[in-house]
């Protein structure tokens, strides 16, 4: 297929273009290249694409293709939160119009990159029952609630000839040329290296699923050649169950991976009520031979192999892979204006 992959020069799609390539499809590339800088290690090569803000997508951008992969968006909590109304623009608005100009090209196929924070605050305290994808939403961040947003609005669109599909990733993890610092493991592997050690704000119990970068491209890749009548209009959450963990328990797992670092919970964020054990049975059902590859224990070593092997410094961790710290450095020097639009 030709597949155009938005967001291609974050975090996933940096890991997922390639993957897609193996795979045998022609990868054309959408991004705005706010993170394109964000460079741990060897420049990744990138597909051919195009510069451009989601919001500003045309029907030219998508002619001639056959299916799309949305990953593009305001990334995590922190943006969101920072700006609620911008969070929506992108994640929701933009997104939804995108996927209108899709249909009416003719694509067929439209994976969204959603996340497992659209079931929010714990329904089950005890965490004994697994979360599948019929359980309530409950999303607690403007971030999530644009996801579910989407979803509806996705829902809404699907017909005989455009098939959304809902692909609910679990916290990722894991290497990527374009690192990110500010997602759990990755941080506190980073941390551990840096300082000795394995710092946790909150009080550890909260329980989160996880994924590696690498097996959400490979869910991704699965997704796309799976028959329409296995993944049309449906949810998926993407993950393994072994990868359920607490965050004392990833602390952990860390500090066997960092030689000489200690774990510290500090608790003095206290205990998060999004707390959950994940059940991802669904897509392996619908893409039979698909499961996923790493354990948290590999991606931490995976993860200080490479901050040593790339030579990570305590002021790359905190401020080029930190995407709220990318976007504040970008304003702060005039590079993207109030609506995070790319000064030309």
């Amino acid at each position: 297929m030709r597949v155009l992959l938005t967001g291609h020069q974050g975090y996933l799609g940096t890991v997922m273009a390639p993957v897609l390539a193996a795979a045998g499809h022609e990868v054309v590339g959408l991004d705005a290249g706010l993170f394109s800088d964000c460079v741990l290690g060897p420049p990744p090569a990138d597909p051919p694409g195009h510069r451009v803000d989601l919001r500003d997508v045309t029907a030219e951008h998508i002619a001639g293709v056959d299916a799309v992969i949305h990953l593009a968006a305001l990334s995590n909590d922190p943006l969101g939160a920072l700006a609620p109304q911008l969070t929506y623009d992108i994640n929701h608005h933009a997104s939804v119009r995108l996927a209108r100009l899709a249909r009416d090209a003719g694509v067929r196929r439209f994976l969204y990159a959603s996340t497992c924070s659209v079931y929010g605050a714990a329904d089950d305290p005890d965490v004994s029952n697994l979360v599948t994808e019929d359980a309530p939403l409950r999303p607690v961040t403007p971030y999530a609630e644009s996801k579910v947003r989407v979803e509806d609005d996705l829902h809404a669109l699907a017909d005989g000839d455009f098939s959304p599909v809902f692909m609910r990733n679990a916290t990722a993890f894991g290497y990527s040329p374009r690192l990110r610092a500010d997602i759990v493991l990755n941080n506190l592997v980073g941390h551990a290296l840096l300082s000795g050690e394995v710092l946790v704000l909150s009080d550890g119990t909260p329980w989160r699923p996880l994924v590696h970068a690498a097996d959400i491209a490979r869910a991704f890749a699965a997704a796309l050649v799976a028959p329409r009548e296995s993944v049309h209009d449906r949810a998926f959450n993407i993950g393994s169950e072994i990868n359920n963990v607490t965050v004392a328990e990833i602390a952990e797992q860390v500090a066997e991976a960092v030689s000489g670092s200690r774990v510290v919970i500090t608790g003095e964020t206290g205990a998060d009520p999004r707390s959950y054990r994940v059940d991802f049975s669904r897509f392996r059902a619908a893409a039979p031979g698909f499961d996923c590859e790493w354990t948290v224990k590999q991606g931490a070593l995976e993860l200080a192999d490479a901050y040593r092997k790339h030579g990570l410094t305590r002021e790359d961790f905190e401020r080029r892979f930190t995407r709220l710290a990318v976007l504040r450095a970008a304003s702060d020097a005039g590079a993207v204006d109030d609506t995070l639009r790319r000064r030309r």
